[in-house]
C-alpha cells in the first residue's frame, strides 16, 4: 500500500506521521486490519526520514489498522522494468550489504522494515540476499526484474520467498525461460486448513513450508488479466497473496496525484472492458499502482478463479501472514491470535470490523 486518501508514504515526508494516521484509519474502516506501508524508489534522505515512522505499530481505534513494518520497493531494481519508479533513484549494490545500509540505514532495516523488493540480477543483490535476511531479519521479494529462471531460483534458494505483483514489471513468461514466473512450479506449499476430529484447526497447518513461494496479485482487473490470475492460482494456490498496490488516489475521485515524485493522473481506462478507473504516470500508459481496495480484490479474485469463499479470504489473510512469518498472530482465529476480525456478507461485502477486539466505526475510530 503506497498510500491512500490523498497521502503517499514516499512523497509526504514532512507530514509522514499524519500520513500514516490518515491511511491507517481509513483502510481499517474498509476492512483491512493490518498492512505494510510501502515506499517507492527514493533517495537516501527520504528513507531516513520516513522509515522510522513506518515501522511496526499496533492496531487500535486510535491508530487504525496495524502497521506490520514497511515494504521498501526499490531502488535496487532493474531500470528495464522500472514501472512507475523514478529511474534516477535506482541503484546497484557492488559493495553488498554496505550499499543497502547507505541507502536505507541498517538500523532502519532492522527495526522498521518487514520486507524489501529487489531485482536479483542487479549487481551485488543476489549475493547480499542471505546477509540481508540473517543480519536485518527482513523478508526478500523478487520484482521489477529481468531475472532468468536460474537467477530467480538462486535468489529463492538464498531466502527470497516472495514475488512482488506477479506478471507486472518482470520478464514475460516464456516456455524456454519462464523467468521469475517459473518459480510457481518450484513450490510445494500447504493447500488448505485441516481440522482435527473435533473440528478444531490444526495449528501446524497454518505454518508454511520453508520452500513455499508467495506471489502478490493485484486483482483490480487492470494489472493482471483474469485468465492470468486463474492460471497462477491453479498452478500454486497456497502461494497467492492479494495486494492492492494502491496509491494516494485510493478513496478519492479522478484527478492529479503523486506516487513518490512521479505525477499521476487517475481516470477511466478506455482500453479495458468497462473502462475502469486507473492510475497512470502523467503523459504515459504506465500504470502507477492501483486505486482498488483489498475487499474488492477479494471479490475479484473469487470471480476470476472460481475458488471458494474460504480460499479467497485466505489469500488476503492467512497467506500474507505466512509470507511474513506472523501466522500465529495474524490471518487466523486460533487461540492467542490478535482479535482483528471482519464480518462479511455472503457476497463478501464488509459488515463489521473489529481491531484488537473493539468495534471500528466512523464514530469510534478517532484521532483524539
Amino acid at each position: 500500500l503506497n498510500g491512500a486518501f490523498g497521502y503517499d508514504f514516499s512523497f509526504n515526508k514532512s507530514d509522514i506521521a499524519t500520513c500514516l494516521d490518515v491511511v491507517s484509519r481509513g483502510v481499517l474502516l474498509q476492512g483491512c486490519t493490518s498492512f505494510c506501508p510501502t515506499t517507492v524508489s527514493s533517495d537516501s534522505e527520504t528513507y531516513h526520514r520516513v522509515l522510522p515512522h513506518l515501522g511496526r505499530r499496533a492496531g487500535s481505534l486510535r491508530n487504525g489498522a496495524e502497521s506490520l513494518g514497511a515494504h521498501v520497493e526499490g531502488p535496487f531494481m532493474n531500470p528495464k522494468k522500472k514501472g512507475a519508479h523514478d529511474v534516477s533513484c535506482l541503484r546497484t549494490a557492488p559493495n553488498g550489504l554496505a550499499d543497502f545500509g547507505e541507502c536505507y540505514g541498517l538500523e532502519n532495516l532492522r527495526n522498521h522494515v518487514a520486507y524489501m523488493t529487489v531485482a536479483p540480477e542487479v549487481d551485488g543483490v543476489l549475493e547480499a540476499i542471505p546477509q540481508l535476511i540473517s543480519e536485518c531479519h527482513i523478508g526478500i521479494s523478487q520484482g521489477h526484474s529481468v531475472a532468468t529462471n536460474e537467477i530467480a531460483r538462486q535468489a529463492h534458494k538464498g531466502g527470497a520467498r516472495m514475488i512482488t505483483h506477479l506478471f507486472n514489471a518482470m520478464t514475460t513468461f516464456h516456455h524456454r525461460d519462464p523467468g521469475i514466473v517459473g518459480l510457481l512450479s518450484a513450490s510445494r506449499g500447504s493447500e488448505c486448513l485441516k481440522l482435527d476430529a473435533n473440528g478444531v484447526p490444526i495449528l501446524e497447518q497454518h505454518l508454511a513450508d520453508p520452500d513455499t513461494v508467495f506471489y502478490g496479485l493485484i486483482c483490480d482487473g487492470i494489472h493482471v488479466h483474469p485468465n492470468a490470475v486463474k492460471i497462477a492460482y491453479n498452478s500454486h494456490p497456497a502461494g497467492a497473496v492479494l495486494v492492492t498496490d494502491a496509491m494516494g488516489a485510493m478513496g478519492l475521485p479522478d484527478g492529479h496525484y503523486k506516487l513518490g515524485n512521479m505525477p499521476v493522473v487517475v481516470g477511466p481506462k478506455a482500453d479495458v472492458k468497462g473502462c475502469p478507473r486507473a492510475a497512470l504516470i502523467q503523459g504515459t500508459d504506465t500504470l502507477a499502482g492501483s486505486i482498488v481496495t483489498l475487499i474488492e480484490c477479494v471479490r475479484n479474485f473469487r470471480a476470476f478463479t472460481q475458488c471458494s469463499i474460504v480460499e479467497a479470504i485466505e489469500a488476503a489473510t492467512l497467506r500474507p501472514a505466512q509470507m511474513l512469518g506472523i501466522e500465529r498472530k495474524k490471518g487466523t482465529l486460533d487461540y492467542g491470535a490478535d482479535a482483528d476480525i471482519i464480518f462479511l456478507s455472503d457476497e463478501l461485502y464488509v459488515q463489521r470490523v473489529f481491531v484488537r477486539g473493539e468495534l471500528a466505526t466512523p464514530d469510534t475510530v478517532r484521532s483524539d
